[in-house]
């Protein structure tokens, strides 16, 4: 009995021991990822506060001998001309990604909820078309898009942004969120009809508020994805007044210099909204894709 033991305790013993392998192998990789993606961010902060001959030394100045916040004072600056270029970009970058994100929720909301809860002749196969487009990179619907914006006048306009970010966001949306109520049972609505609501109140009072996570998270991705855009804001606008950010920062480089300390100013600023929109949120995205994703 003993050795029975014996052996089943040391049998124990290796398994805890290969689970801790992989735990620690876990943490070892997380660690490997967070310094993966936080490194350029530090350095990008580091070099934003370097005179310009600081930032152009070599070997590299690690943590300059005169930190200096002139950078953020000139982009921040409405009185001189790129702190006025600065702010203008900054504005048209929230307000196309603003009328995204609001557009996309407005109209991922009932077509997430048509697939969900009704039937009708080509439902499915509706449902993968509208999945299609994420089968074929951005790039491909580039010269299509701008001669269909042109066609209708909105070349130089932000509205051709908008339309198109919804075109590439939507897809991803309503299967976010149509997983999401899939997970909500029917019967709660059902119970509220039967008390006197329509379905349209049940819908607003039952369903809206229970799938709130998932409407936060299909929110941030729109924002995300409309605020880091560059390709299509870069063909689809000329004018200096409607350029958003990701274009913008390019008066940051010239034909023969470029004033690293104010690119990377500009950059690490246009990455400060997104940063805090998804730490503050971040729990309402991680829930919407584990409970959209997996159906009790």
């Amino acid at each position: 009995m003993s050795t029975v033991a014996g052996t089943a305790h040391r049998g124990q013993a290796r398994r805890h021991m290969r689970i801790d392998g992989w735990r620690w192998g876990g943490r070892i990789f997380l660690v490997f990822m967070l310094l993966y993606t936080a490194l350029p961010m530090v350095w990008m902060l580091i070099t934003s506060i370097k005179s310009g001959f600081a930032a152009m030394q070599f070997p590299p100045q690690w943590w300059p001998d005169q930190p200096t916040l002139a950078s953020y004072q000139k982009l921040l600056d409405p009185q001189n001309s790129v702190g006025q270029d600065f702010l203008r970009f900054f504005w048209n970058s929230l307000f196309v990604s603003t009328a995204t994100t609001i557009l996309s929720v407005i109209v991922a909301v009932p077509a997430a909820y048509a697939f969900s809860r009704f039937t009708f002749p080509g439902r499915n196969f509706l449902f993968f078309a509208v999945l299609l487009r994420n089968m074929f990179p951005a790039v491909i619907f580039l010269v299509p898009l701008f001669i269909l914006m042109r066609a209708i006048g909105l070349v130089n306009t932000h509205g051709s942004l908008i339309l198109t970010y919804l075109t590439f966001g939507l897809p991803l949306a309503i299967w976010l969120l149509k997983g999401f109520f899939d997970n909500i049972p029917v019967q709660l609505e059902q119970a509220a009809r039967i008390d006197g609501a329509t379905r349209f109140q049940a819908f607003v009072l039952i369903v809206m508020p229970l799938s709130a996570p998932g409407i936060i998270a299909t929110a941030i991705y729109s924002f995300i994805g409309a605020w880091n855009e560059y390709i299509y804001a870069y063909t689809f606008l000329s004018k200096n007044e409607q350029l958003t950010l990701p274009v913008g920062i390019q008066r940051f480089f010239s034909e023969n210099t470029t004033d690293f300390p104010g690119l990377m100013a500009a950059s690490f600023m246009m990455s400060v909204p997104v940063v805090v929109l998804f730490l503050v949120l971040q729990r309402y995205f991680v829930r919407a894709l584990t409970e959209g994703a997996v159906k009790h």
